[in-house]
């Protein structure tokens, strides 16, 4: 088994969309990055990225690659799950954490899980994704931006 840990965070501004794990949300702002800037997804990635030891998002998917701009992450997390998946690994778990002080996230977790399991061709139950405040304090506490952790637990399953 191997485990990874990954963080993540971008500014909140106008004139972008929202996008979180995968999910399109209303919001007077958005967050900004080269990509769509989904920071849950990519928490996520690094949390993989670092359980097998193959660095970070920015390695895989630099931000001054035009090829990058704009890019949906779900896809780029497609394709950190057939790296993984290459080494004859398997995500097993996945434990998420959103924080934001606005807008709710618990409408869209349940979306958010299904679009994270199915670009990692994983059951839904092993995705968890949480979302908490900072109680208005700090940079998400005061809508300034929005941050996401992860953990996750890789299981071999053929031997390369």
């Amino acid at each position: 088994m191997r485990v990874g840990i990954g963080y993540d965070v971008h500014k909140l501004v106008e004139n972008r969309d929202l996008i979180i794990g995968g999910v399109k949300i209303e919001h007077d702002k958005g967050l900004l990055g080269h990509s769509d800037a989904d920071v849950l997804t990519h928490a996520i990635m690094d949390s993989i990225l670092g359980a097998m030891a193959l660095k970070d998002i920015g390695k895989h998917f630099p931000d001054n690659d035009p090829k990058y701009k704009g890019a949906d992450s779900i896809k780029l997390l497609e394709y950190v799950g057939n790296l993984v998946n290459n080494k004859g690994y398997k995500v097993n778990n996945i434990d998420s954490t959103i924080i934001a002080q606005a807008p709710k996230m618990a409408p869209h977790i349940e979306n958010m899980r299904e679009k994270i399991s199915n670009a990692l061709n994983i059951h839904i139950d092993s995705v968890n994704v949480k979302a908490t405040t900072e109680e208005g304090l700090g940079f998400t506490g005061t809508k300034e931006g929005i941050s996401s952790q992860a953990i996750c637990s890789l299981i071999l399953v053929d031997k390369k």
